[in-house]
């Protein structure tokens, strides 16, 4: 059974559901808007908020012919019509839906406003000792049990760098410093069962249905799982710095069979989810 919601974070106000930093609709909170939940059971999956990594003047990282910025939102975007084709009734909201940057904060702060039963984040992912590491991997919320797991979060996290106030928005967290990570490991405490569930899913599915090689799921600490107040994983889809891996990843083909990997297992989810009633 999915757990219950904690309450929202008492500095969001309805107001800002619909309104970015500007004080303009975004097409995220336009969708929102636009689709009105209707009268469900208590553990039914309503809203689903989907995460493109990176974006604008972030680019992450990249392969030799692509951006993660660009593949992220290919992927996103494809799992959310997949979502919406087979699930009409469940909302589908975006952090982003073209290639602008939003704060890490902002990120789960969406997903707060809008009342998320889950949270998905897709990013690629790269390796600087070796262009032969290949494979996906799945993260929840938590402490750096390996280096390689430290590697990846401080690469992820470091985006906050080119926010404006981070060290005040972040209250003095250094993104390079693994001590700092371990104030990250409580805020998901409550979801922990469920993300990993979710995030097991995930990495099977790559494998039975989309043939690729799994890392397993991992935990690290990821700013933009930090405050979501919902069961959240962040997927690392593939490395763009595997030549092959990249080429994967940036084909039709190869975002098809991701993100159709991605909509199985989150269609298994919510079956087991919703079977608890």
């Amino acid at each position: 059974m999915a757990p219950a919601r904690m309450d929202l974070l008492p500095e969001l106000t309805q107001d800002t559901v619909r309104r970015g930093a500007s004080g303009q609709t975004t097409p995220a909170q336009a969708e929102a808007d636009a689709e009105p939940q209707s009268e469900t059971r208590s553990n039914q999956l309503r809203t689903v908020v989907l995460d493109a990594g990176h974006g604008g003047k972030d680019p992450g990282t990249h392969g030799r012919y692509a951006n993660e910025k660009t593949i992220n939102l290919d992927l996103i975007l494809q799992l959310g019509r997949k979502i919406k084709a087979n699930f009409p009734n469940i909302r589908v909201i975006y952090t982003r839906s073209t290639d602008h940057f939003v704060d890490l904060y902002e990120r789960g702060a969406i997903a707060n406003r809008n009342r998320a039963d889950l949270f998905i984040s897709i990013h690629c992912n790269a390796s600087p000792s070796s262009s032969r590491v290949y494979g996906t991997e799945t993260y929840t919320l938590g402490l750096h049990r390996t280096q390689s797991n430290l590697d990846v979060a401080r690469r992820e996290n470091a985006v906050i760098l080119q926010e404006k106030n981070y060290e005040q928005t972040y209250k003095g967290f250094n993104p390079n410093s693994p001590l700092a990570t371990i104030m990250l490991a409580n805020y998901q405490h409550a979801f922990m069962t469920s993300s990993i569930n979710f995030a097991e899913k995930v990495e099977r599915s790559f494998r039975h249905n989309a043939d690729r090689k799994s890392n397993g799921v991992k935990q690290a600490g990821f700013i933009v799982l930090w405050k979501t107040t919902m069961p959240s994983i962040l997927i690392e889809s593939g490395y763009l710095t595997n030549p092959a891996e990249e080429l994967f990843l940036k084909s039709k083909d190869g975002q098809e069979q991701i993100a159709g990997a991605i909509y199985k297992a989150f269609a298994q989810y919510k079956d087991e989810v919703e079977s608890a009633n």
